[in-house]
Formats: C-alpha cells, sequence, structure tokens
C-alpha cells in the first residue's frame, strides 16, 4: 500500500520544464529591456542582447526630462488609484445584489446582459463614448476613472458572482435575525469576505489603467493630463526613435506597477485558488 503512494519529493520535470520555458519569455523582454535603456545609440546595433560597453544612466535623466515624468506619474497614479477604489466599492456592490437575486428573471437577464459585454470590442463604441464623455465634461482624468469602472463591471461581476453564491447565506440570515439592515449586512460581513476577490479585481484594474494606452488618448483632451503610456510616445520621431531613452521611460513607468504588485500577489493567488476551489 505504501508503495503505491506517491513521492512528494518526486520532480515533475515536465512541470518544470513548462515553467522555466514560461519564466524565459518574461525574463528575456526584461533583460532586453534592462541593456537597451542603459547603452548609448551607437550601442544598439548587433542583435542587441550585448551587454552595454559602459552604464548610461543620461537616458534615464532623458526620459524624466522630455516626458515630464513626475506630472505624468501622478496623472497615472490618480486615474489609477481611482478606478480601483470605485471599481472595487461599486462592482462588488452590483454582483452581491445579482448574485443574492440570480434565482429572479429580472436580475438573471441582467446578469447576462453584463457577461455579454465581455464579448463587444472596444473599437465598436469607442467613437460614441468620446462623443459623451466630450458632451459630458468627462473628457478629463475622473472621467476615464468612471470609465474604467463601468468597462470592467461585466468581467468584475462574472468574478465576484461566483465566489459571492459560495459564502453561506446563514451568515446574512444571523444578521437580519439581530436586526442588521441589508447595507450593514454587506459592508460588516460580505465585503470584508470578499478581501481575496477585491485583491483579484484590484490587481487586474490597476494593471489595465495604469498601462492603458488607447482609452487616455481618445478621451482626455488636456495635454497636461497625460498618462504615462501617452507621453512615452514623444520618443518615436517621423524618421527615427530614441530607443535608449524609450526603455529607460518604460523602466520607470513599470517600476511602481512592479512593487504594488510584489505587496499584493499574496493575496492575488490566495483568491485565484480560492475561487478555483470555491
Amino acid at each position: 500500500m505504501a508503495g503505491t503512494l506517491t513521492d512528494p519529493r518526486r520532480i515533475n520535470w515536465w512541470a518544470t520544464a513548462l515553467i522555466a520555458v514560461c519564466s524565459i519569455t518574461v525574463l528575456v523582454p526584461l533583460y532586453f529591456a534592462v541593456v537597451t535603456a542603459l547603452k548609448t545609440p551607437d550601442q544598439l546595433g548587433g542583435t542587441g542582447f550585448e551587454l552595454p560597453t559602459g552604464i548610461n544612466l543620461q537616458n534615464f535623466v532623458d526620459a524624466w526630462t522630455l516626458t515630464k515624468f513626475p506630472q505624468a506619474l501622478l496623472n497615472t497614479a490618480f486615474i489609477t488609484v481611482g478606478a480601483v477604489v470605485l471599481t472595487l466599492l461599486t462592482n462588488s456592490l452590483v454582483a452581491y445584489a445579482i448574485a443574492r437575486n440570480l434565482h429572479k428573471p429580472f436580475f438573471k437577464g441582467i446578469y447576462f446582459y453584463l457577461l455579454s459585454a465581455v464579448f463587444i470590442p472596444f473599437p465598436i463604441i469607442m467613437l460614441p463614448v468620446v462623443k459623451e464623455t466630450a458632451l459630458l465634461g468627462l473628457d478629463n482624468p475622473l472621467g476615464l476613472v468612471l470609465l474604467y469602472a463601468v468597462f470592467g463591471l461585466s468581467l468584475n461581476v462574472f468574478i465576484y458572482v461566483a465566489f459571492i453564491k459560495s459564502i453561506p447565506i446563514e451568515l446574512e440570515e444571523a444578521a437580519y435575525t439581530d436586526g442588521a439592515s441589508t447595507w450593514r449586512v454587506y459592508w460588516q460581513i460580505i465585503f470584508p469576505l470578499l478581501t481575496p476577490m477585491n485583491a483579484t479585481v484590484g490587481i487586474l484594474t490597476c494593471v489595465w489603467a495604469w498601462n492603458d494606452f488607447i482609452l487616455p488618448l481618445v478621451v482626455l483632451s488636456d495635454p497636461g493630463a497625460r498618462t504615462l503610456p501617452l507621453v512615452q510616445f514623444v520618443f518615436q520621431g517621423q524618421f527615427n526613435t530614441n530607443y535608449p531613452a524609450a526603455f529607460a521611460s518604460y523602466l520607470m513607468a513599470m517600476a511602481p506597477l512592479l512593487i504594488v504588485y510584489v505587496f499584493a500577489q499574496r493575496w492575488v493567488i490566495s483568491g485565484v485558488m480560492r475561487g478555483s476551489i470555491k
């Protein structure tokens, strides 16, 4: 009997090889970005993977100046933080209302209506969105925050509903018996239990809002409100591209997001695992 048990110390070489290949697909582009950011323009020949002959930090200074990095960073941070907070507060609330009333035809129709939005490409609705935001005076960072919360609703509701349905309804019934209102039940019982899903939805929204290019491009009308992906377009010239400064700018823009992920990865992994088990 003991001989038939799987040895926990045995290495799954197929899984290890797959993980190694996936790691290479991430590490190689990162290596290419770092070495390019440290080179001078005359060192860009060859395959591009050669190490720089000297560390050229001037590229980071040029990127900081040309992109007006502090202002662009503040704009991006405001939009990203606002989008994450608004998304967590509103999308989870909508999902809770749907999950607890999914047996009713009206809420079931809303649920499938929101899911259908996942299959609608953004370019199809891009022009109407641009026109409406301009008419409503939302062609600014605040408008972008609202758009991210609305456009993320379909996927986030799908994530939240599956998790909320696994929460025992007896917890809420006990609170109702003690005289708690629906709002109190949600904010004091349900919302704290959504921490793993909130982390998952939050990191997805954060990465989307931080790296998005097309939505800020078509919505923002004030050049002073441009985000990091928009200001990095300054390196694209008509006849040439300043690759060292461009890659230095990419690394500078990537650093804050990596810091956020380092602190949030435990919650993200926990949310994914608990969501799959539930």
